[in-house]
């Protein structure tokens, strides 16, 4: 090994911190509220319109994985998927 081995610092990531698709974010999010006995669409359109992630519990890490989402890509996303889905 050489010396400029030693001096790179490699990183570790657990599974946990790789990327989530979206969809897996809202739905570890929405489980982690039902479990604290939120109702999980009033909390998470609280935490869309004001910002604010107290509406989202730190059960199951939910506040720290919906924080990865910027709140208007979110938006963004569920409004086009409710608009793909209800397409005649």
């Amino acid at each position: 090994m050489s010396h400029d081995t030693f001096e790179q610092t490699m990183m570790f990531q657990t599974k946990q911190e790789e990327e989530m698709a979206t969809s897996d974010i809202l739905q570890a999010v929405h489980q982690a509220l039902e479990e604290k006995g939120y109702n999980p669409i009033n909390q998470m359109v609280g935490y869309l319109l004001s910002g604010d992630p107290a509406y989202i519990t730190s059960h199951q890490n939910a506040r720290n994985l919906i924080r990865k989402l910027e709140r208007d890509d979110l938006l963004e996303e569920l409004v086009r998927h409710y608009l793909e889905s209800h397409q005649k």
